[in-house]
This record gives C-alpha cells, sequence and structure tokens, in this order.
C-alpha cells in the first residue's frame, strides 16, 4: 500500500506462521510445534484476520450498554430512596440545633411516612455516626437539670419521661446523681429568700416552698429548704421582716 500522503509505507505485521516456516527444524521445540499447529488449524476453521477479533474476555465481564442485567438496577433507583435521603437531610439538619432522643428522632421521620425499615435505617445509620444516643442526652439533661436549674431528681425525671428516654436509661442517669437534693434546694431557696424579704413569714414560707416544688423538690423537702433559707436571709431568726 502507497500513502497517500506522502511518508513511509506500513509495514506488514510478521505472521508468526510465515516466520515459523523459514526457521530451521532444529530450532523449534515440540511446544512451539504444538502452538504453531493449533494456531494454523483455527485459521483453517475461520478464513477471517484473527487480528481484527476483538480480545475475548475470559470472565465474561465485558459490557455494552444496550445490554439488560442486574448492573442496571442501583439502589439509586429505589422509588423509596429519594424519600429516606430527604428525611435524613431533614433530622440531620434538626440535630444540628438540638439533641433528639431515639423516640423524637422516629416520630419526625413518621412525617415523611417512610415504611419500618426504612425508618429504622435511618435511626441506625444516625446512631452508628454518633447523632442519636439516649444515654448521652439523658446525662445532659440530668446535668442541666441538676446543675444549671437547680432542678430536683422529681423535675428532672419528668423531663426525661417527656424527652422519650427510656425508662431504663433513665434510671441509669438519675441514679449517677449525688444525693444532694437538700444542698441544691438549699442554694435555690437562698437566691430566692432575699426578694421576700418585705413579705410576712407565712407568705414567705408559702411561696418560696412553691417555687421549690414546681423545681421538683417536693413535699417536706421544699418546706424544710424554705425554712432554713429564710432562717439564714438577714433580718434576724426569720429571715424576714414584719409589718
Amino acid at each position: 500500500m502507497i500513502p497517500l500522503f506522502g511518508g513511509p509505507a506500513p509495514v506488514r505485521p510478521v505472521d508468526p506462521l510465515d516466520e515459523f516456516d523459514r526457521m530451521p527444524g532444529a530450532d523449534a521445540s515440540d511446544t512451539a510445534l504444538a502452538a504453531l499447529g493449533r494456531l494454523r488449524e483455527v485459521r483453517q476453521d475461520d478464513p477471517g484476520d484473527a487480528g481484527d477479533a476483538p480480545a475475548a474476555d475470559p470472565e465474561g465481564t465485558d459490557w455494552h450498554p444496550t445490554w439488560v442485567s442486574d448492573r442496571q438496577v442501583r439502589a439509586d433507583d429505589d422509588p423509596a430512596t429519594p424519600a429516606a435521603e430527604l428525611a435524613e437531610k431533614a433530622l440531620l439538619k434538626k440535630l444540628r440545633t438540638r439533641s433528639l432522643s431515639f423516640a423524637e428522632a422516629r416520630a419526625l421521620l413518621r412525617e415523611y411516612q417512610l415504611d419500618t425499615a426504612a425508618a429504622e435505617g435511618v435511626l441506625a445509620s444516625l446512631e452508628e455516626y454518633g447523632y442519636l444516643d439516649d444515654t448521652a442526652l439523658a446525662e445532659q439533661l440530668v446535668h442541666a437539670g441538676a446543675d444549671r436549674k437547680g432542678q430536683g431528681r422529681q423535675a428532672i425525671a419528668q423531663t426525661l419521661a417527656k424527652r422519650g428516654i427510656p425508662r431504663d436509661v433513665a434510671d441509669a442517669a438519675l441514679g449517677a446523681l449525688p444525693d444532694d437534693d437538700l444542698e441544691r434546694a438549699l442554694e435555690f431557696a437562698r437566691s430566692r429568700a432575699r426578694s421576700m424579704r418585705s413579705l410576712d413569714r407565712d407568705t414567705a414560707l408559702r411561696r418560696l416552698s412553691g417555687q421549690l416544688a414546681r423545681r421538683g423538690y417536693g413535699g417536706s423537702l421544699a418546706v424544710t429548704a424554705a425554712r432554713m433559707a429564710l432562717d439564714e436571709s438577714p433580718g434576724g431568726s426569720t429571715g424576714v421582716r414584719f409589718h
């Protein structure tokens, strides 16, 4: 063949059979003879040019876009997947601003009408990455109630129940709380007693006891802490000024 635009003429590939025919008999091994013999048989059966045929895929993994197989089915094509992804994104957005219990997260997922399996899958994924943890949330709520809000054990227990913390998890968190309800009640009562100096003793005692009760210090403990705080406040043993 002569090139149309100049340049060297293409070199014809060397045919192994032609080379073999030119080899001295002593230079050909038995293995080479057998291999070249099989190649000659293949060419006789198929007169086409073997060099034009594509290499066969020994594992059958060649792919053509027009073929139909299970490879075309992906999880993203599942009609339920977009809803689950949307629900998970909404839940993550909520978790960025506020910790949620499993019960609260499950209630949010119900708004997206996910089936049970899909919803539990989302919850399991978020639990794996540490976004949902009832034990950690219970400890946070106990710490916030006792240290920052000055709440009693009863009020903290009500908060845990309202947030959907399981009973056994709530009991464990409350069990780690020091048995110092009286000290915390007294600390809160002292901070309020100073504002009741203008009230008579009975009124101050009733109001202060009521405030303690609303913070989870029930019954006699609230009254005891209120009396102690009023007795300690400036103005004598009564802690208030009588008019």
